[in-house]
């Protein structure tokens, strides 16, 4: 399967979330950007998204597909990477560990209503971990999630490194992608 397409048609993902998206995300680069979502999100039937509504997820898909292809292609990190400063989270997290765990609880708290993807992660030592991203949100966008993630509970003076290290992508019609991160 393919970035930007369900697995389940029956997928919603709430309001907030797309207003985390929007008006903190893509808000915070500039009132072209805003602009551009909007009207992405109208031209799929999200028109002035509310809080406390949920909406199709493939619209929201494809909302974010179109956003993606008229904006650089570092965006899409860049949107993910303010992902953790912009929505809810959880806030029991004083570790790097925790964190990448809370990316599911966050994930999973943000969507409703059939096969909605995860985020799994594993510890492989003591600065080093992997997420696996098993969901239908571009490649690019997860790789700025998990960093932004890890950035904000690594230590101050902290590098954050992520690579690529799976066998399968969603680039390449896959379901998920691994990712190892050093911090």
């Amino acid at each position: 399967m393919a970035p930007y397409d369900a697995f389940d048609q029956n997928v919603e993902i709430n309001g907030q979330t797309v207003l985390a998206v929007v008006d903190g995300a893509m808000g915070k680069f500039s009132e072209k950007y805003y602009d551009l979502a909007i009207a992405a999100l109208a031209e799929e039937g999200i028109d002035d998204p509310a809080p406390d509504q949920w909406y199709s997820q493939q619209a929201w898909l494809n909302a974010f597909e179109g956003m993606a292809a008229d904006l650089e292609p570092h965006v899409l990190d860049r949107i993910g990477e303010q992902i953790p400063s912009v929505a809810e989270w959880p806030n029991d997290i004083e570790t790097v560990p925790d964190a990448l765990r809370s990316i599911n609880d966050a994930y999973q708290r943000n969507h409703r209503g059939g096969e909605i993807g995860s985020y799994q992660f594993e510890r492989l030592g003591e600065q080093t971990g992997a997420v696996t991203c098993h969901n239908p949100y571009p490649c690019p966008f997860d790789r700025g999630l998990i960093r932004g993630v890890a950035q904000k509970y690594a230590h101050l003076d902290a590098f954050v490194f992520l690579e690529e290290t799976g066998a399968t992508c969603r680039r390449d019609g896959d379901d998920s992608c691994r990712y190892t991160v050093h911090w």
